[in-house]
């Protein structure tokens, strides 16, 4: 195991030059950052010269991407154009992300991962096709219509709750978010789940499990789910990062300034340091969250050993 986790480490090493290099070179020919840094009027060249000196925007591309990556690794990301470090950008959006991450992935595992045991063993009966149609329309609709009626609903009309989620972004004001953000996962989860569980139930183990008598929740839970959590659990941690990145539809709906919010205003800025370092620091993420995926294999099934 422990050969495994190193070889699976310096594997990540290509993997994260490569990933970061082509998020450089994309963010790059966004456009011209210095055009935006002087608003709707173009800067004179002598301002415009002295603003790419400064932050070396002079420089060839492959030049610029050694020295961020350098500087990655002593832990500077580098300034945003309005002058703030990115890392202080990181040290207030990625707690309020990673907790309306948590509060998504909770939803996710709850509500996916027990409707799709129920649904799974009960495949063709009624509360199987509703759950099926349920989490159709859930996947169909997009992200900002489910948010903008719930925050209309919930938060305008009946109200519920907040419409905005206020700065400090607690846990409690951040249940709904989570589970708009998490709803078209926790479809997906639901429906992995069943068809997972519905697969094996067949299996000889579970028949023979059942043979010799054990107690249904017992072959349920030991036998049947977990051996029918591995594509389900892959799922959940690749979701992990394409939650904390994507969720820039969910943060502007409730005023949330997570990762989401700070990767829009780069964006529409073109402030290619902040948008490289939030996505470079994700980039990691996925990478941790995909080891994490593989060593839980050989949890959930004692079968699957790594040398």
């Amino acid at each position: 195991m422990g050969r495994y986790v190193i070889r699976r480490l310096l594997q990540m090493i290509p993997v994260f030059i490569g990933a970061t290099l082509l998020i450089f070179l994309m963010v790059n020919v966004m456009g011209d950052p210095v055009a935006g840094l002087c608003g709707d009027r173009a800067c004179d060249p002598a301002t415009a010269a002295q603003l790419r000196r400064e932050f070396g925007l002079d420089k060839p591309v492959w030049q610029q991407y050694l020295t961020y990556m350098g500087n990655v690794f002593t832990g500077d990301f580098g300034t945003a154009f309005n002058g703030q470090k990115v890392t202080d950008l990181m040290g207030s959006a990625f707690p309020v992300t990673i907790r309306l991450t948590i509060v998504a992935i909770i939803f996710e595992v709850i509500i996916g991962i027990a409707f799709g045991v129920i649904t799974g063993l009960r495949r063709g009966r009624p509360v199987d096709s509703t759950v099926l149609l349920l989490t159709l329309i859930v996947i169909s609709v997009p992200t900002f219509v489910t948010g903008l009626l719930a925050q209309l609903l919930l938060g305008v009309k009946w109200g519920l709750i907040k419409p905005a989620v206020s700065p400090e972004a607690p846990f409690n004001e951040l249940i709904l978010p989570g589970l708009v953000l998490a709803s078209v996962s926790l479809a997906y989860v639901t429906r992995l789940t069943r068809t997972s569980i519905a697969e094996n139930r067949r299996a000889d183990y579970v028949r023979t499990a059942t043979a010799k008598g054990l107690p249904r929740r017992r072959i349920i839970i030991r036998h049947l789910l977990r051996n029918s959590l591995i594509p389900v659990v892959t799922f959940i941690g690749t979701d992990i990062g394409a939650l904390m990145g994507g969720a820039i539809v969910t943060e502007r709906i409730f005023n949330i300034h997570g990762v989401g919010y700070q990767l829009y205003q780069g964006i529409v800025r073109q402030n290619s340091q902040t948008v490289v370092g939030f996505v470079t620091v994700l980039v990691i993420v996925f990478l941790v969250a995909n080891l994490i995926v593989d060593l839980l294999y050989a949890v959930l099934d004692p079968r699957i050993r790594y040398a």
